[in-house]
């Protein structure tokens, strides 16, 4: 039985591989904080281009220093400013559990970025004649707008998104080259249809409002120029000082 990393060591699993770094480096380089963690496929750093000082990975196994389940993150509420979970759902007995936890180490503010295989796909039939076979079609694939109302629930706003790999998902590397040319139209003419989907989502705290400063340049010179009557007296003041 293959497991994650033999997948995605084949042609499929790289083609996949390839577009969810691409996804992930883009998204984490703009996202800023203190902590930043990974959960999940811990041969690949998608934390690679992240800026955040401190980031680390977890996982059930492999090569991390803390072991963990997603569904059980041995980390302080309201620690973590950006929270990966790559393919972290379709493995999970309670992927509900999840995401509230996800919900509970992650600060105001925070972001959470997941990825996950699409069932109204092509790689979302091959999943449907296959749910009995190996790494990844014995997943359970949730429906985009499933998982986009479970983050609702919690508190999440979606703030961004895209669909990847809308080529078949084929086992030779020669015919996905071949069908690259969907990958190139697919945003344009079927952007539903990608094999592999992502999200990123902010956490909202009902109440809470982050209070900037109103740098509105007719304004600060509205509060600094002095009304009418001010003028009048600053200058009978000058004119009765000077005389």
């Amino acid at each position: 039985m293959s497991t994650e990393t033999d997948w995605f060591a084949t042609p499929l699993g790289h083609y996949a591989l390839t577009c969810e770094q691409q996804y992930f480096d883009q998204v984490v380089a703009d996202i800023f904080g203190f902590n930043a963690l990974q959960v999940g496929m811990p041969e690949t750093d998608f934390l690679r281009q992240c800026r955040i000082p401190f980031h680390f990975k977890a996982a059930p196994q492999g090569e991390v220093k803390t072991f963990c389940e997603p569904s059980q993150l041995p980390f302080a509420t309201s620690s973590i400013d950006l929270l990966l979970l790559p393919h972290a759902l379709e493995f999970s007995a309670n992927p509900h559990q999840v995401l509230r936890e996800a919900e509970r180490v992650l600060l105001p503010e925070g972001h959470v970025v997941l990825s996950g295989f699409n069932p109204f796909s092509l790689w979302g039939l091959h999943h449907a004649f296959h749910k009995h076979c190996d790494y990844p079609w014995n997943g359970h694939f949730f429906a985009l707008q499933r998982l986009k109302d479970w983050l609702a629930l919690l508190g999440f706003e979606v703030v961004g998104g895209r669909m990847g790999c809308y080529a078949p998902p084929l086992t030779s590397e020669r015919l996905l080259a071949r069908f690259g040319f969907l990958d190139r139209a697919g945003d344009r003419w079927w952007p539903m249809m990608g094999g592999v989907y992502f999200l990123t989502a902010k956490k909202r705290v009902q109440g809470m409002r982050l209070i900037r400063p109103n740098w509105n340049s007719a304004k600060v010179a509205q509060v600094l120029v002095p009304k009418p009557t001010q003028r009048a007296e600053c200058q009978k003041n000058k004119h009765e000082k000077s005389s």
